[in-house]
């Protein structure tokens, strides 16, 4: 049996509505590099659990998508899911409802420990270099042009 995202068989996207994913800072990252090779896997959405711990990873490179490689990115935070749900490349990522950018992909180096979740914008940064605190708040909001 063949992968829908991969084999082309959606057009378009089959998500009608989804509740926003909330969780919390549980660790805060200060630290960055040029040459990652996080290869994002080629599906564009993941569904996140209440209680799971993931770390956010945030890149400019405007090339990001599912099935590419990031190699410029900053270590941000790892977060505690404590609204689950379904998360997806183009969703609209928050910080302390601050918008910070677009969830652009899935590492899964870390699987089963944690995933990395990779989001854009162009002016980059690392947890600490945008203020955030442990207990702060992120949230995933469903995107207008989701894939």
């Amino acid at each position: 049996m063949g992968d829908p995202y991969l084999d082309g068989m959606l057009k378009k996207s089959i998500y009608a509505d989804r509740f926003s994913v909330r969780g919390r800072l549980v660790g805060i990252l200060n630290g960055k590099l040029d040459d990652r090779k996080l290869d994002l896997i080629s599906v564009p959405s993941r569904a996140l659990r209440k209680g799971e711990i993931h770390e956010l990873i945030h890149t400019d490179e405007e090339n990001a998508r599912p099935g590419r490689q990031v190699n410029s990115i900053h270590y941000v935070a790892f977060f505690e899911v404590i609204g689950p749900g379904i998360v997806l490349a183009g969703d609209q990522v928050f910080l302390n409802e601050n918008f910070a950018g677009h969830l652009t992909g899935f590492d899964e180096t870390h699987m089963p420990n944690h995933m990395n979740i990779v989001f854009f914008s162009k002016k980059c940064g690392t947890g600490v270099s945008m203020g955030l605190a442990l207990g702060d708040e992120i949230c995933f909001k469903m995107g207008v042009s989701n894939t």
